[in-house]
């Protein structure tokens, strides 16, 4: 969606708000011997004192509150009776819906010490996020978002998760345009001011091949090596972009 007026400006922040503050929760819950499903809980009581709801389960008919993906899994991940251990490495996915505005952010995190690979695919996944954000300026590219975003992850010597892109959102949670995490020349959708879109690099330790496991929803990584996740919903200016979900 694009901005056409501070009610739209202000009924984005407050998804946002509730957005950040679900992921600030489930950040603080992860621990070793928690399932998925108990992360789940908390999401929901969150999301439910605050008036929002979870927009993939109402959009989609996703079976969960949020995504929470785990090691090899790189997105939709279904929260269930999964056990946390030391050293996995968890995408949290927080895509919430209040008054007809939708927010949509992410970040993935490391239970206890883990392995330096996975801190480092962390780190690369921000970073990336970073490198995408300084060249989201209106009268930009979609596509210049990618190869920013694909060349800091090249950088780190990681890669990028071939298929999987961010989008446009605001009144649903897929919007156009989509925004690639590699360079597309095909894509030649211009940044405007004050379009709202989500970067979000997905980025692997191994194959750039997502798979579709059984439950028709969880991807995971085709080689199984470790998988992470970074985004944030932010308007589009003439200057620096507003990233909504950090604020």
């Amino acid at each position: 969606m694009s901005i056409e007026s501070t009610t739209d400006l202000d009924g984005l922040r407050d998804v946002a708000r509730i957005t950040r503050l679900t992921l600030d929760a489930l950040e603080a819950a992860v621990r070793p011997g928690v399932t998925t499903a108990m992360l789940d809980r908390v999401a929901a009581g969150l999301i439910a004192g605050e008036g929002a709801r979870s927009a993939p389960a109402i959009e989609y008919g996703f079976p969960g509150t949020v995504l929470i993906s785990v090691n090899d899994e790189i997105v939709h991940g279904i929260p269930g009776p999964r056990v946390l251990a030391p050293g996995d490495l968890v995408s949290l996915d927080v895509t919430l819906e209040k008054a007809g505005y939708v927010a949509d952010a992410a970040r993935s995190v490391v239970v206890g010490e883990g392995r330096l690979v996975a801190h480092r695919l962390v780190e690369a996944a921000r970073a990336a996020f970073d490198a995408g954000l300084a060249v989201a300026r209106a009268g930009t590219k979609v596509n210049a978002i990618g190869r920013a975003i694909d060349r800091e992850v090249r950088r780190r010597g990681f890669r990028g998760v071939r298929g999987l892109a961010g989008h446009g959102v605001g009144r649903k949670i897929h919007e156009e345009p989509s925004v690639p995490n590699h360079y597309d020349p095909l894509q030649q959708d211009v940044l405007t001011d004050g379009m709202v879109i989500t970067i979000e690099p997905m980025i692997s330790a191994g194959s750039a091949t997502p798979v579709q496991e059984a439950d028709g929803w969880t991807l995971r990584t085709a080689d199984r090596s470790l998988a992470a996740h970074f985004e944030h919903t932010i308007v589009i200016t003439r200057g620096a972009p507003l990233v909504l979900t950090a604020a």
